[in-house]
């Protein structure tokens, strides 16, 4: 079992004496690593002021602390990156949102026709997610650890089975979505999908230690390492092959990085106010999913919107308020937990503190 170990507080607002007790943010690292996690850093802001907290370890051998500054594999975040360069295009008439995807990819999906882009943002086209074929956890994961996935192989998985439903009806969230937006954003700009994020989101913002790494296997520079369990033994399972998830969720960043991402979309700096209502607007307060973004009203009243992330090893959590007064980014680097629940918690806890 992993056991408590310490943490620590990198931030001129406050002393490193203050008891948890003291400091909710504080208390919400502390309790993340009680509940499973090795290690975490949360990055948090309020009206201006940001700071950094880490706790646990980096790597389970070394006990050596979290780096506030270090890299990790923010998964299913990436859809909100994927989703900003499609609206963009929609906002330049080169992509129309309630197009159909059989317009751009013929012949890519049966269902084409039916299926629009913003059906493939909300996760409301039906199409079948390919990882519920694909698993990742245990050793399952080791057998295609290092392997390379192209988004066509991937796509085929789910066009192989039916619909899950008519597309349009329900809500279902779908990995296969985002790797046929990847391809759509190739199919329209002649670039691929990551070269089109680094071009109008990372270099326009300054996000020097985002990566997309395609079949890089290893995250480059200072990290903490992530782990999952495997036969009742923590593995470690930092170094793995991201095509498996591509535009789905296969980028890696920083806390600060993802900070300046969620502040300038919520400043109207990556796309048009009208445009940002779409993404920031389910189609019902159930699904609390608009075109790309999670969005969540804290037990404050404070409402945030943003996107979580899992990929082997790692957990992301980066979300801000409307007016971007508020925000909080974090990494989890998994162990033996915590569950999905924890992630939303994080999330109020910071923002209403």
């Amino acid at each position: 079992m992993i056991t408590a170990v310490p943490f620590v507080l990198t931030a001129a607002l406050l002393s490193p004496a203050a008891p948890a007790a003291a400091d909710p943010v504080r208390a919400v690292a502390q309790e993340t690593v009680s509940a499973g996690a090795t290690g975490v850093q949360i990055r948090t802001v309020h009206n201006g002021r940001s700071r950094t907290v880490t706790a646990g370890v980096s790597e389970l051998d070394s006990r050596r602390p979290v780096s506030p500054t270090g890299r990790f594999r923010i998964g299913s975040t990436t859809k909100s990156f994927v989703a900003t360069v499609v609206l963009q295009l929609a906002a330049e008439h080169r992509i129309g949102l309630d197009t159909s995807v059989e317009e751009y990819l013929p012949g890519l999906l049966p269902h084409g026709n039916e299926i629009t882009v913003r059906m493939l943002l909300q996760h409301t086209s039906g199409l079948y997610n390919y990882l519920r074929t694909i698993s990742l956890t245990g050793t399952e994961l080791e057998k295609i650890r290092y392997q390379h996935h192209s988004p066509e192989s991937l796509v085929a998985i789910a066009t192989a089975r039916p619909l899950d439903f008519p597309p349009g009806s329900e809500f279902s969230y779908s990995n296969t979505n985002y790797l046929v937006l990847g391809m759509l954003i190739e199919r329209t700009t002649g670039h691929a999908w990551g070269d089109e994020a680094v071009k109008r989101i990372l270099r326009p913002l300054g996000m020097h230690q985002t990566v997309i790494p395609g079949d890089r296997t290893r995250i480059p520079g200072p990290h903490a390492h992530g782990y999952q369990e495997m036969n009742e033994q923590l593995v470690d399972v930092t170094e793995l092959n991201p095509s498996i998830a591509g535009a789905s969720g296969e980028m890696i960043s920083t806390t600060a990085d993802l900070d300046k991402f969620v502040h300038a979309l919520a400043l109207g700096r990556l796309v048009p106010p009208a445009l940002l209502g779409q993404m920031t607007t389910p189609r019902s307060a159930a699904e609390e999913y608009g075109l790309g973004l999670q969005t969540r009203t804290t037990p404050c009243g404070i409402p945030v919107f943003g996107h979580t992330g899992g990929i082997p090893g790692y957990g992301t959590i980066a979300f801000t308020s409307a007016d971007g007064k508020h925000r909080v980014e974090a990494s989890l680097t998994l162990g033996r937990g915590p569950s999905n629940d924890a992630f939303y918690s994080l999330i109020d806890k910071v923002i209403c503190a």
